[in-house]
């Protein structure tokens, strides 16, 4: 994990040495901003609470997460780095995991960064502070899941406009199964098994739960192992690229 997190760092340092960081921090607040007051109307609902906020931040997420991820691999690679950085006395694990964990870390700075929408919340009421730290942390496992798919689609090509909206691509399939739409689709012939296991692979079912201030394990582990899935096909797809 040493030798991780020392890739996660020098990983995260690179994101601000270059203006990348900071344009999308600026236009991830502004788009949040614009999301939870104008259309949400945070202020007019007249009631304490962050759920606008929240309510937009997987459709954002949709855009700008796979715009951070995209980069991860398909750099490495176009540059030709890659092989450089895998002659290195360091696993493929370490690698992947410490640029992930950097992509990671940066996601959640731009969404704490959103804390001044918090003070204002509870200055003008008295908001359920519980279900506000619950949103948080459903929308940091949210953006690791969204980074993990993204970082895989990122590894297997040079193009990072093609790794961006391949990565964009799945995370939205992933969103919709759990919509009544999609449902609707499979009920007129799919068991209900079928039309439950689809349903169960939707970022947006397990995210309003945990947005409810509703903390379910299994929620939870339905993140962690979209993350775990995705940075162990990562770490495949590295080897045999290394291989080659």
């Amino acid at each position: 994990m040493g030798t991780s997190w020392a890739i996660s760092k020098r990983e995260l340092r690179a994101y601000f040495t270059t203006p990348l960081a900071y344009v999308f921090i600026v236009i991830f607040l502004a788009l949040n901003g614009v999301t939870a007051f104008y259309f949400g109307g945070l202020f007019d609902r007249g009631q304490a609470d962050m759920q606008p906020l929240f309510g937009f931040l997987p459709w954002l997420y949709l855009f700008l997460i796979p715009a951070i991820a995209m980069r991860l691999w398909a750099e490495e690679r176009k540059a030709g780095t890659l092989e450089l950085l895998m002659t290195l006395p360091v696993s493929t694990f370490n690698a992947v995991f410490g640029k992930f964990l950097a992509a990671w870390i940066f996601a959640g700075i731009a969404l704490a960064l959103t804390f001044p929408v918090w003070i204002t919340v509870n200055y003008l009421g008295d908001p359920d502070n519980g279900v506000i730290i619950a949103s948080y942390l459903g929308g940091f496992l949210m953006a690791g899941s969204y980074l993990a798919i993204g970082g895989f689609v990122s590894s297997m090509t040079r193009n990072q406009v093609i790794a961006f909206v391949i990565g964009a691509a799945v995370i939205f399939l992933f969103m919709m199964s759990g919509l009544e739409l999609v449902q609707s689709a499979f009920r007129g012939w799919a068991p209900d098994l079928v039309v439950d296991l689809v349903r169960s692979f939707s970022f947006l079912v397990h995210y309003d739960a945990i947005v409810r201030g509703v903390i379910d394990i299994r929620d939870m582990i339905f993140f962690v192992s979209i993350i775990g899935v995705f940075l162990f096909a990562t770490m495949v797809v590295v080897d045999l690229k290394k291989g080659a």
